[in-house]
């Protein structure tokens, strides 16, 4: 997995390239355009942890404040954002901010996080109301 991290920081890494990789783990490692399994599922929980509280840096707390989804940032201008079980965001932007992440990579991700409810303590994405068995008889 980090020789195809370093694989992914060079010059040549595109946005495709970057949603492909969270869309690998979003699906508990299958990659959904080939279908193989690039990483066990075991390990896919613990990759995911990690990213969720490290992986942008000194932004990392504040982005799991704001975004609220497990993401890597890469000095190239990368990042790619996981909704387990639901989808991946792969942006590609060059100009970075003081912390060393994508200034408009983190736009979009706030942006899409808010208008399609993707943050992971969203309540509202899980309204037991909707649910038969939670409803009063």
């Amino acid at each position: 997995m980090l020789d195809l991290y370093c694989q992914q920081c060079s010059i040549l890494v595109t946005c495709r390239d970057l949603a492909v990789m969270a869309a690998t783990l979003a699906n508990g490692g299958v990659n959904p355009v080939t279908g193989e399994r690039a990483l066990d599922q075991q390990y896919v929980r613990d990759v995911l942890s990690v990213m969720y509280t490290c992986g942008l840096y000194d932004y990392a707390g504040e982005w799991a404040y704001t975004v609220g989804l497990p993401a890597k940032s890469g000095v190239g201008g990368g990042i790619l954002a996981v909704a387990p079980g639901r989808l991946g965001i792969g942006v590609l932007s060059p100009r970075l901010d003081a912390r060393g992440n994508s200034v408009r990579g983190i736009k979009v991700c706030e942006r899409l996080s808010q208008d399609l409810n993707l943050h992971a303590f969203e309540a509202t994405r899980c309204d037991v109301r909707a649910r038969p068995e939670a409803r009063e008889t």
